[in-house]
């Protein structure tokens, strides 16, 4: 195992603990539901989206510690942040208290989505860089698998303290993260942009590029970049434009899909479907497999078909998986249907837009406001997350008898998806970052 892939792996594990994090709620949200009495708004806001709303926070004004600090101090930073979540989570007393808790983990996870693709696309070769920045979602997704697992398997641990273990078990692995982020080095690329310090910049490229003349080519490709981007420390420009709609699209999109409505919900969703709850929530690993399964499938085709593709396949199964659950709630089939057809949902959503969305944003904007830029795309991202699981108890009420208008919508805004990603989506694989941004922003037409 080469250095770069190892510092690579340890940015790519805040995933797993964004994914732990955010999922781990489902298998305590009916408990705390009971326990503290909460009724479908308080219960949306306080208990469910309370730890978006807190990701929303992190990701708009993560762009500050990414830049100013670094990308490897505040990934740092981040395992801290995870760790008192835990803890803090697992021993609260009360709703408020869970909350706040709840609010910093999703701190953590705003601030992660944001600095751990910024770090792996700057520390990447141009040739691997999409299948390792897809290390990051395929580490967010097993831990979305290893959250459902333990929720299944603390199922009856401790009696009605059961989602106190649920939650507070993440302080192990953030703990552990923590230390692994003091053995990694500082991002070439944030040296010499924003440290003003080519020699230890250039110490890292050296560990990165063996090749001489590559090593060389690169560090040129930023002096260059840093040369023509003097002054253009603003997102919101007319030359970005074109940018910022794309990226907005995607993150829109993304949420749109439904993918955190499912995930959080999964349950409940399925228990509407007729399951029973312990059999919901070993349906619900089968969701965080099937997960793990196509993520993987994505990192290896990501290089290789590229982003567009993917996100047009992924639309494809979207519109035909959300169509079935939609069909399977209306007609009142079989609830090992819906399932099937969930399943089929997450694999889509794996292998498309969750493969290729840290990925794609942490590529598109130039070096010096690559984290401004990733700062806008993740708090879209998550501020359409947020409103959705707010949203989330009071639709699940509204529907409960049978919930197909809910995937409907979905399906249809998938559709919308589709479109986009034939007629607008660039395509990013094989090139550099600062060939990505010239070609995108300035119009460079690609050689033939």
């Amino acid at each position: 195992m080469n250095k770069t892939f190892k510092w690579i792996l340890v940015a790519a594990l805040s995933g797993f603990l964004f994914g732990f994090d955010t999922v781990v709620i489902s298998g305590a949200n009916l408990p705390i539901k009971e326990l503290w009495s909460t009724g479908p708004v308080f219960h949306g806001f306080f208990i469910m989206s309370m730890a978006l709303w807190g990701t929303v926070i992190g990701a708009l004004f993560g762009a500050f510690p990414t830049n100013k600090f670094g990308r490897k101090k505040t990934l740092t930073l981040i395992g801290l942040f995870f760790f008192v979540s835990a803890v803090g989570s697992a021993l609260a007393t009360d709703p408020f208290t869970f909350s706040f808790f709840r609010f910093v983990g999703g701190i953590a996870v705003g601030i992660s989505s944001i600095a751990a693709p910024i770090y792996i696309s700057e520390i990447a070769s141009p040739t691997n860089r999409g299948s390792l920045g897809v290390l990051y979602q395929f580490s967010l997704v097993f831990g979305i698998l290893i959250a459902f697992l333990s929720n299944y398997l603390l199922n009856g641990f401790g009696g009605e303290n059961d989602w106190r273990w649920m939650l507070g078990v993440e302080a192990i692995p953030a703990l552990l993260y923590f230390a692994l982020t003091l053995t990694i080095p500082y991002s070439p690329r944030w040296l010499i942009l924003f440290k003003r310090d080519d020699a230890k910049g250039i110490e890292v490229l050296k560990q990165i590029y063996a090749d001489e003349d590559q090593l060389a080519r690169t560090f040129k490709e930023i002096k260059n970049a840093q040369n023509t981007s003097v002054g253009e420390d603003k997102l919101f420009v007319k030359k970005f434009k074109k940018t910022i709609l794309i990226v907005f699209f995607i993150s829109f999109f993304n949420q749109l899909s439904g993918i955190n409505f499912i995930l959080y919900y999964a349950p409940e969703i399925l228990e509407m479907g007729g399951f029973a709850a312990k059999e919901s929530l070993f349906n619900s690993v089968i969701i965080g497999l099937t997960n793990v399964i196509f993520t993987f499938i994505g990192m290896i085709l990501i290089d290789r078909l590229g982003r567009r593709q993917l996100l047009i396949i992924g639309s494809i199964g979207y519109i035909i998986s959300l169509s079935g659950v939609a069909s399977s709630f209306y007609f009142e089939w079989s609830p090992q249907l819906i399932a099937i057809f969930i399943f089929a949902f997450i694999a889509s959503h794996a292998v498309g837009q969750g493969t290729i969305i840290w990925v794609f944003i942490s590529e598109v904007f130039p070096n010096r406001i690559r984290a401004i830029g990733q700062s806008f795309g993740v708090g879209v991202h998550w501020v359409f997350a947020a409103l959705i699981t707010l949203v989330g108890p009071l639709v699940i009420d509204l529907y409960k008898i049978n919930p197909w208008p809910i995937f409907t919508f979905f399906a249809f805004m998938m559709l919308l998806q589709l479109l986009f990603s034939i007629f607008f989506m660039p395509e990013t694989k094989g090139k550099s970052l600062e060939e990505i941004n010239l070609r995108l922003n300035k119009k460079i037409q690609p050689q033939k």
